[in-house]
């Protein structure tokens, strides 16, 4: 048989010792109040700079909590500019981009008005087959626009080539630069007929030649070199470019100027096609 050894305090005896606890204390702080001082000036000389160090360490803890806060509030402010700043650099790109355009509708516009005895539409260039130069590219307008084989093409200032391949709603042009091109020109102001031979390695070097000139023809420097009446695939007076150069040839017979080009090959992004036909149209 087993005893609990535990026995319960009785609430009143212990109320009386916490009394008399208080009590002792009291008397304390009252007869001895220079030994109880010495106490604690020995436990505020712990204490005080105890408090002091707690004190400073919550100073830089709440320091360093609004910086980190502010570092937070910086970097969300940054990250806002940024989403700012790219909506900025999409617009002013869009912007860019329009007035490529309307620089690009003002050269058609201007382009039409030099050439106002014919009937044309604008075209977007959207493809090329050489890399460097458009010697041949393609255009977004075909038969449903009224376009044709043959067709005559103009950019910049005048001739940029002709219409080889024309399907329903795209075309294939053949610049005048192409190996494969030849225009019938003349020269103004002496009327002196010609032929400009398109050549890719001639125009890399800024010219073109033109060929079968009379070798008594008068002709200057600056002349400038539009297609003849005769071609049968050019319509006439477009210009072509301005000349640069003039040689004899060796047969004494005929001599070769050297043109500048009106129109930049490099770089061809809207055209004009001329919807009149030609009474006779021959591919080249």
């Amino acid at each position: 048989m087993k005893f609990d050894k535990r026995k319960d305090i009785n609430p009143k005896y212990l109320l009386l010792t916490l009394t008399i606890i208080c009590i002792i204390f009291l008397l304390m702080s009252f007869f001895a109040s220079d030994k109880i001082a010495a106490i604690k000036g020995f436990t505020g000389k712990i204490i005080t700079p105890l408090q002091q160090g707690i004190n400073e360490i919550g100073l830089w803890t709440d320091s360093k909590m609004d910086n980190l806060k502010k570092i937070e509030d910086l970097t969300a402010e940054n990250e806002e500019l940024k989403k700012k700043l790219a909506e900025y650099q999409s617009e002013i790109t869009t912007y860019q981009n329009q007035l490529s355009e309307l620089e690009s509708l003002q050269e058609l516009y201007e382009l039409d008005a030099l050439y106002p005895d014919y009937n044309k539409t604008g075209a977007h260039v959207f493809a090329t087959d050489s890399s460097s130069w458009f010697s041949t590219f393609y255009i977004d307008k075909g038969t449903n626009d009224g376009l044709f084989v043959g067709a005559n093409v103009m950019c910049g200032e005048g001739l940029a080539g002709l219409i080889v391949e024309c399907y329903a709603d795209y075309s294939k042009v053949r610049a005048i630069i192409d190996d494969n091109s030849n225009v019938s020109a003349k020269i103004m102001p002496s009327n002196a007929l010609c032929t400009v031979e398109g050549n890719i390695n001639t125009y890399q070097h800024g010219y073109l030649a033109v060929v079968n000139i009379d070798k008594d023809a008068n002709i200057s420097i600056g002349d400038k070199v539009v297609t003849s009446n005769i071609s049968d695939r050019y319509h006439a007076g477009i210009v072509i470019g301005y000349v640069t150069n003039v040689e004899n040839d060796p047969n004494n017979l005929t001599k070769t100027a050297f043109i500048s080009p009106v129109v930049n090959f490099s770089e061809i992004t809207e055209v004009l096609v001329i919807t009149d036909t030609k009474t006779t149209i021959v591919t080249e």
